[in-house]
């Protein structure tokens, strides 16, 4: 292919998902071309636990193979990849920067703009600490508040309020080695949650107020939008493979049988089934027959999903936006598919739910990429392409990038190191 192509690389604990972006030029000077979506590949994964590397080797293999199906799906070799991160280990830090601005004029320059959120990164002091995201939030000059963008304004005092995705470096480091090693560079570290909320939602809800939840096999993340802006996030240890664990315990059989009857049967509300219903568990992978109350299955899924949203209903309430957010909750991931869960959110949370998958996207895009197990990889090609937008822009000032700046220099850090061990 003669285009552009932008690669997705969604590294989850139970799938890894490749989403392939390609970049169509346009006659427009200003414009940086259109992006359609022109391939998704879903490869088991190996090796991670909860969003971090938990082995080496099956982790390489497992992206491997999932690179080598998206090499055969558009004929061409993949070179370079967005890479998301998620795991129990990202953190958000709010900081605060403040410098004087450097022209004698008193005019505001991009490297002052860079130098406040320079400052603004000193929140994040431990030297086991990652900084993937430096997203501003707000501008202060001599006194005035409210600025979302402070380029060329007057002043003698610049101050900023941005947050910090932060990971421990460990971690990071892990997940890029294994990304390296496959013989593919890493063109920017994404948290992955953030580039999934930026596809499952519309600039609109984000203004009003939303909470994206994505709900993985390992991992349930969240992240909470107001004016435009991301609030909070946080990422909870406990996912759809707790619901399947909980299933196998309650009819003392397999994970395997579990999670088969999970995704045939599966519900959250027990009255969908009747007292009698049953299915013979032997029927679905269990070492004997046995009968198993559909009822039942769904108590145990209402129970262990209902102890999620609760999770999320205490973290709103953290930051007083507990039944306050006007767009709701966003439900995404493979998670999100599981039936009932939409009555789960709204009666928990007392807030308007929906599933959210990349259906906002002016773009093409495969039938397959519409699922909500997606939207991380999808999200994570568009973030790769309004960067690129962003760039060939007049006036582009990297430090406004959102996170993009400081992430890159992170990135480009990790990759000389591993690239000093390989052969």
């Amino acid at each position: 292919m003669s285009q552009p192509l932008l690669i997705g690389l969604d590294l989850g604990s139970s799938h890894i998902r490749l989403a392939i972006g390609q970049v169509t030029p346009t006659s427009e000077r200003s414009g940086s071309g259109v992006l359609s979506i022109v391939g998704a590949i879903e490869s088991a994964s190996q090796g991670i636990s909860r969003g971090s590397i938990a082995a080496v080797e099956d982790t390489v293999a497992a992206i491997s193979a999932a690179l080598e199906q998206g090499e055969r799906q558009i004929g061409a070799p993949i070179d370079e990849a967005i890479v998301g991160m998620n795991g129990t280990h990202i953190g958000v830090i709010e900081a605060k920067g403040v410098v004087g601005v450097s022209r004698p004029d008193g005019d505001v320059r991009r490297d002052d703009v860079e130098r406040v959120l320079e400052s603004a990164k000193g929140a994040a002091n431990p030297a086991n600490v990652e900084i993937i995201h430096v997203l501003p939030h707000g501008f202060t000059v001599d006194g005035q508040t409210g600025i979302r963008d402070p380029l060329g304004m007057h002043g003698i005092r610049i101050e900023a309020t941005a947050h910090l995705i932060t990971g421990l470096a460990g971690n990071v480091r892990n997940l890029t080695k294994c990304v390296l090693r496959t013989g593919i560079d890493v063109t920017e570290l994404v948290f992955g949650p953030l580039a999934a909320a930026n596809t499952v939602t519309t600039a609109r809800e984000r203004d009003l107020g939303v909470c994206v939840v994505g709900i993985g096999a390992g991992t349930t993340s969240m992240c909470v939008f107001e004016e435009g802006e991301l609030l909070h996030a946080k990422v909870f240890p406990i996912g759809a493979d707790y619901i399947t664990s909980d299933i196998a315990i309650g009819l003392r059989t397999s994970l395997e049988a579990a999670e088969s009857i999970k995704l045939a049967y599966g519900h959250t509300n027990p009255d969908e089934y009747g007292k009698r219903e049953e299915i013979d568990i032997g029927e679905y992978g269990a070492d004997g027959s046995e009968l198993a109350s559909l009822r039942f299955v769904a108590e145990i899924i209402r129970a262990r999903t209902e102890e999620i949203f609760e999770k999320i209903e205490a973290e709103l309430r953290q930051i007083d936006r507990s039944g306050l957010l006007p767009a709701g909750v966003v439900l995404t991931g493979g998670g999100a598919k599981l039936k009932g869960l939409v009555d789960v959110a709204k009666a928990t949370l007392r807030l308007p739910a929906s599933i959210g998958a990349a259906t906002h996207l002016p773009t093409s895009i495969p039938e397959q990429a519409y699922d909500p197990a997606f939207s991380t990889a999808v999200g994570l090609v568009q973030w790769g392409f309004e960067e690129m937008r962003k760039e060939s822009a007049p006036g582009y000032a990297p430090a406004l990038k959102k996170g993009g700046a400081i992430a890159g220099k992170v990135t480009g850090t990790i990759k000389n190191i591993f690239r000093s061990f390989m052969p």
